[in-house]
């Protein structure tokens, strides 16, 4: 009887480590996903005189998707660039009404952050 029960006990080792071999491998696939939905959070970098002078004080712009929030730009940014971040702020630029000639629609509306990074950090967008 003794036997039978010492090959029970290996069986459920054994089962145990394939649980935990599972987990880990769900857990790394979550993590690959996740880091792929960062990718697509922010779109492009906003290059404009203004963006420009605000690198000065270390802060950049960004145009990011519209379902985006604070926490997901932070970490995006954080992992794209390789910087840390200190502050992330967030407005919506509406869309405006455009007209060529008797033609009218719509220029498209879109999300834009403005990231701070910490100090000793910076960031280059454009080659210079």
């Amino acid at each position: 009887m003794a036997l039978f029960s010492r090959n029970k006990k290996k069986e459920e080792k054994k089962e145990e480590k394939k649980k935990i071999e599972e987990k880990r491998e769900k857990n790394e696939e979550r993590m690959l996903l996740e880091k792929a939905k960062l990718f697509d959070v922010i779109l492009s970098p906003i290059i404009t005189e203004k963006s420009s002078m605000l690198t000065s004080k270390n802060q950049y712009q960004f145009k990011v998707a519209n379902d985006a929030n604070k926490i997901l730009i932070e970490k995006a940014v954080e992992l794209i660039y390789g910087v840390k971040v200190e502050k992330v702020r967030i407005a919506k630029i509406p869309s405006k009404p455009k007209r060529l000639g008797r033609f009218s629609g719509k220029k498209p509306g879109y999300k834009k952050a403005i990231v701070t990074l910490k100090e000793g950090y910076s960031i280059e967008i454009a080659p210079k």
